[in-house]
Order: structure tokens, then sequence, then C-alpha cells
């Protein structure tokens, strides 16, 4: 474990070895939806809303982060050419319950990793693995809790951003590519304490993989993912700058109900009421809309364990306004450095 905190401190300096986001990136699915190893920090987002028979909802996060280490590294089978990190959080709305769990692997002999021909994605006893074209299976046990669901994707894969790159800052290379499965209708099971729950609802799925970190001046980022009732979805970031603006490079994307996209140039998002620094209340302007956004549970904050891993605030939210809806509400930085790079 020592060894590895070691590398990650000096990951940064090795990204020579890598392939930078750059225009023109041409999606090929279902390859893109897996690791691409050229490049230094990829992570997939599973998160999702979700009620039980009894009417008592649910929220959950499934995370699963590769960042490489060393490209030289001889293959072996304790070689560290990449670490892989996970996210595992499950969020009791009705009972104002918040359960938080992280792993650290290398990819030893299957500990964790990424393999296209399983269609699976895993870290442990953490994976999701790809059934069909728009099928996944999602696993994941904790002590406390265990989630076992199935995930159908109702739209294609978005791709956020202008020529296949989302920017995120001024100069060439200075972005990532971005992909999203925006409507998953859920069903399946999660096991709370004792009692398994027989659940339905809706999840959102983002895969992103780069190169360059944030600039020295962004010091975070407040990203939303929006499942409106109506059937359309939306996808809003803001980076912060170190001075307190709003970086120029924030975006976002309007997903219609027919899966076609617009991209976003034009956003306003504004904090409202916080919770321990966090604002927890939004008032977002986007895409003719004007929506508020506010917690399910003030206290969906992951504090991590490990001083590579960020903490951080995820967790789910409503949404009434011109539009209703659910969604996930992801907030960096505002308790240090923000680790692994880029919305």
């Amino acid at each position: 474990m020592k060894r590895l905190l070691f590398l990650l401190l000096i990951v940064a300096n090795l990204s020579a070895q890598y392939r930078s986001a750059l225009p023109g990136y041409r999606y090929v699915f279902p390859r893109d939806h897996f690791d691409h190893p050229e490049f230094q920090t990829e992570w997939w987002y599973y998160t999702g809303n979700l009620r039980d028979t009894q009417g008592r909802e649910l929220g959950f996060e499934l995370t699963f982060f590769r960042q490489a280490v060393d490209r030289t590294a001889p293959p072996a089978t304790w070689a560290v050419r990449d670490v892989y990190l996970a996210h595992l959080a499950l969020t009791d709305i009705t009972g104002k319950q918040f359960f938080h769990a992280e792993r650290l692997n290398r990819a030893g002999p299957g500990l964790a990793g990424v393999a296209e021909s399983a269609g699976r994605i895993w870290n442990g006893n953490w994976q999701v693995k790809w059934m069909s074209a728009t099928t996944m299976e999602l696993q994941a046990i904790d002590p406390r809790f265990s989630l076992n669901l199935k995930l159908e994707s109702r739209k294609p894969p978005v791709i956020h951003g202008e020529n296949g790159v989302s920017q995120k800052a001024q100069g060439l290379g200075r972005a990532s590519h971005y992909v999203s499965l925006t409507r998953l209708a859920v069903t399946g099971e999660v096991k709370l304490g004792d009692e398994v729950r027989s659940v339905t609802g809706q999840a959102w799925m983002d895969h992103e993989f780069f190169t360059h970190q944030l600039e020295s001046e962004q010091v975070g980022w407040d990203w939303m993912s929006l499942q409106l009732n109506d059937g359309r979805e939306l996808m809003v970031f803001q980076l912060r700058r170190r001075d307190g603006r709003v970086d120029p490079f924030s975006s976002g994307t309007l997903i219609e109900r027919d899966g076609r996209t617009v991209r976003l140039s034009k956003i306003r998002m504004t904090p409202g009421r916080r919770w321990n620094g966090y604002p927890v209340e939004w008032t977002v302007e986007a895409a003719g809309l004007k929506l508020f956004v506010k917690t399910r549970l003030d206290q969906q904050e992951l504090v991590s364990a490990q001083p590579q891993s960020p903490t951080y605030w995820e967790g789910a939210v409503a949404i009434t306004g011109d539009a209703t809806g659910v969604g996930y509400l992801e907030m960096t930085g505002y308790r240090g450095a923000v680790s692994f790079g880029q919305r």
C-alpha cells in the first residue's frame, strides 16, 4: 500500500507517456465503454434514484477510477502499471442515513481491472458487467449494504462537447473524451442491514478519459445529471476558479426525448443554502429552463480515508421549477485539492 501511495504522488510527472484528448476522436461502441490505457486517467460513474415496493426512496453511487502510473513498467502479475480506486455509496433518503466505502487496488491476479472481452469493470466484489449492447448488471457488496441491479439503457450514448472532446481549458489537449448513458431503467434488489428490498428507478452513467489535469487556477467543479419527468435530461457543470469566478469552459448538454443532443454553452448555476460548506440547493438556468435543484439529504459527503483520494459531496437531488425530476449532484474542491483530474 505504501508503494501505491508513493507512486500516485509522482503520477503527475509521467503525463508525457500518455495520449491527449484531441478533437476528431471517433467513438466506437461498445469498445469505448471500456478502458483506454493510452490515457492517464479514466473513470466510470454510476448514480441513480430508486424506490422500493413500500415507497421508500434510495440513492446510489458506484464509481470506478483507473489511474495510470507507469507504462514503462514490464508486464508482471504484481506490476503497478495502473491503480484502481472505487467508491460506493448508498443514500437511505427515507431513513435519512448515508453510507459510503472505498477501496484501492492494483490489477494483480485479477484484483481489479477492465476487460472488454468479458464485458466487465471491477474492483474486488464491486463490478459492472455488460450483458448486451444496452444492458448491464451492477453488483456491490459492503458489510452494511449491497446492490444487485439490472440497468437497461433507453437512449443511445451521448457524447459531450464538440468534435469528440469536452474542452476544460484553453489549448489543444486540455480536454477529455466524455460519454454518458443518460436514461438507464433500473430493477433489482438493495440489501440494507438484514432487509432485502425490491427496487425500481433510473440511473445515469458517465465515462470520461483524459490525460490533462485541472489548470492551477481551477480549484474544483459543480456537476449535475438531471433526469426530467418529461423525458429529457440535462448534464451541466461549472469549473470554479481560485479567484471565485466561474471558468468560461463550463458547459452542458441537453438530451431530447428522442436522444438528440444540444450543446449548452450558456448555463448559469447559482448556489443557495449550504451544508458544511457545500451548496446543497441550486438554481440552474439552461436550455430555456429555470430549475431548482435541492438535495434529498444534506449529509451525502464522501470523506476519504486515503490521502490520494478526494473528499467530495455526491448525492441524490430533487428538481422543481419549469420541469420536475430527480438527479445527482457532485461538488469537489470545497475541502482541499482535487485528485483524479477533471469533469
